[in-house]
């Protein structure tokens, strides 16, 4: 199973027994069913997603501008509202997320001397790097935990080895998007501070952490020494990242950047739909939680009337517009029930997975996400679909 990629789903791009025809299948039916919970970047068509960008491009103030070259122009004006929105002095336009972190955590390292980051072992570039932080920066991780969740302040002030940085994924994406409380989260950063570690957020998917958090974007992201946002994850974007933080380390990090063949010619499909996402997704977002807390309520209530034996909604009020859902299925057959439902216009579930190592044996799971297609469900439109779907396992 490959687990070294996200994808915009949320999920990884293939499974173990997954042919190119089965994944074509399943793509072209979540494309075209006319009621989904969310829409995809991988959904669409070329053209299609060019005439998107385009005609939203052509009724906004960008219509006009220049086209940018290695970093001006619209990618400017990305990291300028960035830098803003999370209240920092400045910010870097990077071309992935992987590359924008390991450049920030090469720069800490440097500065604190010690090349050790706390993180959690379900972290992404644990789980999802092939091993660069060591292979390509030279930095080796610790872990303060291996539970389910981010650590606590007395995991964080207790742990036996020095590190430079604590970096924390706001939210733990593969252990169900989950985050601390507020509280929480304040005292894990003072038990770092107490340290003399640095804190970096990887905050891939932290424009989604207000509604938990209570808090606004400026001092959720203030906690940090440096913030990594993506653009692609929740805002819909077409692909990018930023790096936030103060002048001098985003000035140095833009020198790793060249260094890293990340100063792309021309980024501005790339920055225009990063730009989008802030202005048209981005005040969704809490609508979006919302309605995943609606809609896991009422998937754990058709999961519980029908008797389908052990099954998890997890979180089961979800932190974010993201959670899990586990079903004692084998995963061919749930991808397949999603397939055939989503060929009948119902795009519930998409492909789904094997428990990770140490999970339930014979049990499958899968991540659901909200965004703007979904608001139109209603919570009997979501138990309908559910129980539709439970239909096609029962055949």
């Amino acid at each position: 199973m490959e687990t070294d990629r996200e994808t915009d789903t949320g999920v990884p791009d293939t499974t173990p027994d997954a042919t190119e025809d089965e994944t074509t299948a399943l793509r072209r039916a979540l494309r075209e069913a006319p009621r989904k919970l969310w829409d995809a970047s991988p959904d669409g068509t070329v053209a299609a997603r060019l005439r998107e960008l385009a005609d939203w491009a052509e009724s906004s103030p960008h219509a006009d501008a220049p086209l940018d070259v290695y970093g001006d122009g619209v990618v400017a004006e990305v990291e300028e509202r960035v830098a803003g929105a999370l209240g920092f002095p400045a910010a870097a336009f990077f071309p992935t997320g992987t590359m924008a972190q390991q450049v920030a955590l090469r720069c800490w390292a440097g500065r604190t001397g010690n090349p050790v980051v706390a993180l959690h072992p379900l972290a992404h570039p644990e789980v999802h790097e092939d091993q660069a932080l060591p292979t390509v920066s030279g930095l080796r991780t610790t872990h303060p935990t291996n539970a389910p969740r981010l650590p606590t302040a007395d995991e964080v002030r207790d742990h036996p080895e020095p590190f430079g940085t604590l970096m924390l994924e706001l939210p733990l994406r593969d252990a169900g998007f989950v985050l601390p409380t507020w509280d929480e989260l304040v005292d894990v950063v003072d038990a770092a501070r107490e340290r003399d570690a640095v804190v970096h957020f990887d905050g891939a998917r932290l424009w989604e952490t207000p509604t938990r958090f209570g808090r606004e974007l400026p001092e959720i992201a203030g906690l940090a020494d440096s913030v990594y946002v993506s653009f692609y994850k929740s805002l819909g974007g077409m692909s990018g990242a930023a790096l936030a933080g103060p002048e001098d380390l985003v000035a140095e990090a833009r020198l790793w950047r060249h260094r890293y063949g990340g100063d792309v010619f021309q980024q501005y499909p790339a920055a225009l739909s990063a730009l989008r996402g802030l202005e048209t997704e981005l005040p969704r977002l809490p609508a979006y939680v919302a309605h995943a807390r609606m809609a896991a309520t009422v998937l754990r209530e058709v999961f519980e009337e029908a008797g389908v034996g052990w099954f998890r909604v997890h979180p089961e009020q979800p932190h974010t517009h993201q959670f899990q859902v586990w079903l004692p299925y084998p995963p061919e057959a749930l991808t397949a029930a999603s397939l055939a439902l989503a060929e009948e216009g119902t795009a519930l579930f998409r492909r789904w997975f094997p428990a990770p190592a140490g999970g339930p044996p014979g049990v499958a799971t899968t991540e659901v996400t909200i965004s703007a297609p979904g608001l139109e469900w209603t919570a009997d439109d979501v138990r309908t679909a559910a129980r539709a779907f439970l239909g096609k396992l029962a055949r």
